[in-house]
């Protein structure tokens, strides 16, 4: 899987955004010190988010960045996509094409398995918005109930 530190912090920004850019455009360095986050990494994660059109940014005083739509209709996925490689939990190099990851070309016995978890993955996380992020309606909350009681209780 290619959930990378670029695709976790790109999250964590904009949701910082989301949260604290409502009424204003809200500067990299505020970002950067609330999330513990380097401003040049900042700078180019942004820069990758305003070419995928989830951020725009306002220039002169008071500028900074602005999310270009709504926090309800910015899904996770969308932010990872657009700062990572596609989601993927194969070792394979080509996703999505017949060839597989060992001598050959040929798939490796579990292929379908990490496959059909990348895909799991992704569905997931482009049913999750930032509004849900930052209203903290995720996971076990979002479900209304524990995800796995039997792996609390095994906790």
């Amino acid at each position: 899987m290619r959930l990378s530190t670029k695709g976790r912090y790109a999250v964590m920004a904009m949701a910082d955004l989301a949260k604290n850019g409502s009424d204003r455009a809200v500067s990299l360095a505020e970002i950067a010190a609330r999330q513990e986050i380097s401003l040049s990494y900042l700078e180019q994660l942004f820069a990758r988010l305003r070419k995928g059109g989830l951020v725009k940014s306002v220039r002169g005083p008071g500028g900074g960045y602005r999310l270009a739509g709504r926090a309800e209709d910015t899904v996770v996925a969308d932010i990872v996509l657009a700062v990572d490689e596609p989601i993927r939990a194969t070792r394979c190099a080509a996703h999505g094409t017949p060839r597989g990851c060992m001598t050959g070309g040929v798939r490796c016995i579990t292929h379908d398995l990490w496959e059909d978890l990348g895909a799991e993955i992704h569905r997931y996380l482009s049913s999750v918005s930032l509004a849900d992020v930052i209203e903290k309606r995720t996971g076990r909350a979002r479900m209304g109930q524990a995800a796995n009681p039997s792996m609390e209780a095994a906790a």
